[in-house]
């Protein structure tokens, strides 16, 4: 495919407009890229475009759009053409989780959450590889510290996390030699709207483990640039990860369903 010469690099970075999106695109466009930033709610992406133009950055282009909608793909492929732009790097951050044991469930919810946390994410990888070879940019697929857990409680979510570290380390490896690099990022407890949207009430986050949403889009970027297979921001998350490697697995299904079932419910006045 010919692609006419005058087009310009630029990153997509999808759930863009609040949280680890919102701080990835404030990241990218601090580093002089040009953004094409895709959520739902089109107000919070204008105002987060006015607040990063007004920084003195380029001025993001953006498109409210539900990825999980046919044809979402071609649209943002369209987006990008219209603006005279190429994609150079692709940012999959968005996603949202559900608690709560999957029989008690809405069925058709948690299979929107798979829709989009895992064929979205697959996708738009595979979607611009062309130009992202071209490019020599890359990829950086959000994933979560539950990528390496098991999670009952989070059954769905954390499967479909599991598939993004999977699938993107797959990727890192097979692509290398087209000098695309791709990069799973996979935080802690990070303060958003994920845990309202995901129905946990609960919400204790540990010092050691939580970290805020500028400093994993900051880690996520700077180890995308570095080309590095992995990013888990924060020492205690890092050693979260090795847990399923010292415990019995019976056990930490046992204590993850505990530990999770118990954010679900209110907390008891004494």
């Amino acid at each position: 495919m010919t692609v006419p010469a005058n087009r310009r690099p630029a990153a997509l970075i999808t759930g863009a407009s609040v949280g680890i999106g919102a701080a990835l695109a404030q990241v990218f466009a601090a580093n002089g890229h040009e953004l094409l930033l895709v959520a739902r709610r089109e107000q919070l992406l204008a105002k987060l475009a006015d607040a990063i133009g007004a920084a003195g950055r380029p001025q993001p282009h953006f498109v409210a759009l539900d990825l999980t909608a046919p044809g979402a793909t071609g649209r943002i492929a369209s987006e990008f053409a219209a603006r005279g732009l190429e994609p150079e790097y692709i940012v999959n951050n968005a996603g949202f989780g559900l608690l709560g044991e999957a029989i008690r469930l809405d069925r058709g919810e948690q299979l929107s959450m798979i829709d989009l946390n895992v064929r979205v994410v697959a996708e738009l990888s595979l979607a611009f590889l062309d130009s992202l070879a071209r490019r020599r940019g890359g990829i950086l697929n959000v994933g979560s510290v539950a990528s390496f857990l098991p999670g009952p409680g989070m059954g769905s979510y954390y499967a479909s996390k599991a598939f993004v570290l999977s699938f993107t380390e797959a990727l890192h490896q097979e692509l290398v030699a087209q000098g695309i690099r791709v990069t799973v990022l996979c935080p802690g407890p990070v303060p958003t709207e994920f845990q309202a949207r995901a129905g946990i009430k609960n919400v204790l986050h540990s010092d050691v483990l939580a970290c805020s949403a500028e400093y994993v889009a900051a880690a996520g970027y700077a180890g995308l640039m570095k080309g590095q297979r992995l990013v888990v921001p924060g020492l205690g998350n890092k050693l979260v990860t090795l847990l399923p490697r010292i415990l019995p697995r019976g056990f930490f299904l046992r204590q993850a369903a505990k530990a999770l079932l118990r954010q679900a419910q209110p907390v008891k006045k004494s």
